[in-house]
């Protein structure tokens, strides 16, 4: 049994999906925030095109399309368990399974939860998002997001995560007024029995971040 602890109430904040794939959430002020996960993915944006156009569009729909469901599963899965809420397994999908299965033993690492699949922002950063987990890690206060890869990677393959952990620790202190010093990756990784751990400090990781606001905003003015 997981115990859950919010500090405080946070308002659930209207989000928009625009055509070009670019989200924004609306803060209670009435600002539109854009994602964390399309700000720091933007850096990205020029990579991908390229990549798109070398497998064909409807290959890469295809695959974009099964990686997003697979996350999504995932990530649904590791809410109701997290919730002790009944799981009938034999009804999901198994590779939804076979992804979440090497996450149940990190997952028995966390406790004490803060906030779960909340909505986070700040207007200073300028910045929302909807964090995964905010909970102890063996004992420790930290934003934990939970992820699914195809093939193993390092923590150098993957800046983007950490910034968008770090931009949660960041909007966590604002609204709540408490820092978070601790960043957590859990990946489930096709093929490997055991998940990949990547425990990193957010002070590590801010001025990854502010590069990454940087640079979105210069290029969506």
């Amino acid at each position: 049994m997981f115990v859950y602890c919010p500090p405080k109430e946070l308002p659930v904040l209207e989000s928009v999906t625009q055509p070009d794939g670019k989200r924004y959430y609306v803060s209670p002020s009435g600002k539109k925030l854009p994602s964390v996960t399309t700000v720091v993915g933007a850096q990205k944006k020029q990579a991908l095109l390229e990549w798109r156009k070398r497998v064909g569009e409807e290959e890469a729909n295809r695959i974009s399309r099964t990686a997003s469901n697979r996350g999504n599963r995932v990530h649904n899965l590791a809410e109701k368990y997290l919730k002790s809420e009944p799981i009938d397994w034999a009804k999901e999908m198994p590779d939804a399974v076979a992804s979440f299965r090497p996450l149940i033993r990190p997952i028995h690492r966390i406790n004490n939860i803060h906030y779960q699949e909340n909505a986070l922002w700040s207007e200073t950063l300028g910045l929302a998002g909807r964090v995964d987990l905010i909970a102890e890690f063996d004992g420790v206060l930290s934003v934990i997001d939970f992820k699914t890869s195809k093939k193993p990677k390092t923590k150098e393959d993957v800046p983007e995560y950490f910034w968008q952990t770090a931009a949660y620790s960041l909007m966590y202190e604002e609204l709540v007024g408490a820092s978070i010093n601790q960043l957590v990756i859990l990946m489930a990784v096709d093929g490997q029995s055991e998940a990949s751990i990547f425990i990193e400090k957010t002070e590590d990781h801010i001025d990854g971040l502010v590069q990454a606001i940087d640079y979105y905003n210069k290029n969506n003015k």
